[in-house]
């Protein structure tokens, strides 16, 4: 899809923002259609950081078109954690297993080794969002910062309400916490990871006989509330649609701890 106009002369300033947003909405839609179709993809983000900068120039025009709109993500940072908080997490269908995910590695190759909590959501509410990558670019630390909806704040409020919504929501972590009480309603604690069903799929890696913390049945199967969201991320699929208000990608200098 090229963005340049038949003439082939570059657009003025106005111009190009209706063609960024043009671009943007085509993109969504195409992701949409995408995740219809069951098939599971990635953004890479760990190895496309470099290639990533020039783009977020173009964000603010994107965003237009895709902030308040639906957006099929499934993305990743391949070979090293990210961290994704939130002040707070509904979700139902709720699902979680063990599993060993392979990891990919600088020079291209992947390992299996680590183990990992695979948790899934058939439908979530977040309580905004925030996602921190930190990358390396010619020796010098960034981070990319992501996030949606409300602030974020380092100390969850006492009561939250969600503003983002996602519908087959699952999150690849070493570690996965709430700052406050975690409520958890028609859940088996045990169940054997292969039995462990999210709308209806198991989830990936489920080993027959693994632990896992699935439904007991019920409409809607099981559900979470959690007061508080820190996670240690290798991976996060939104495998349906993912509604951001706000939207905002941007890099800065440094480590960053917080959005």
């Amino acid at each position: 899809m090229s963005l340049l106009p038949r003439s082939g002369k570059l657009p003025g300033p106005r111009s190009a923002a209706r063609l960024l947003v043009r671009a943007g909405t085509e993109w969504n839609a195409a992701m949409l259609a995408e995740a219809a179709d069951g098939t599971r993809r990635g953004t890479r983000w760990g190895r496309g950081a470099l290639a990533f900068v020039p783009s977020v120039l173009a964000i603010g025009a994107l965003g237009a078109a895709l902030a308040q709109g639906a957006l099929a993500a499934n993305f990743s940072v391949t070979g090293q954690p990210f961290t994704l908080t939130s002040n707070g997490v509904s979700g139902t269908g709720f699902g979680a297993v063990v599993n060993t995910p392979p990891v990919g590695q600088a020079d291209g190759t992947s390992t299996a080794t680590t183990g990992m909590a695979r948790v899934g959501f058939a439908q979530a509410g977040l309580a905004g969002l925030c996602g921190i990558v930190h990358q390396s670019i010619a020796g010098l630390p960034y981070s990319l910062l992501l996030t949606a909806g409300q602030k974020v704040t380092a100390t969850p409020p006492a009561a939250y309400t969600t503003d983002i919504d996602a519908s087959n929501l699952f999150i690849q972590a070493t570690e996965l916490r709430s700052y406050g009480p975690t409520t958890l309603q028609n859940a088996v604690i045990g169940q054997s990871a292969d039995q462990v069903l999210v709308d209806g799929k198991p989830l990936t890696g489920a080993v027959p006989g693994g632990f896992g913390l699935g439904s007991a049945g019920g409409p809607g199967g099981s559900s979470v509330n959690l007061h508080g969201l820190n996670a240690t991320a290798y991976d996060a699929e939104i495998a349906g649609a993912l509604v951001l208000p706000q939207l905002d990608i941007r890099i800065v200098g440094g480590t960053a701890t917080t959005c």
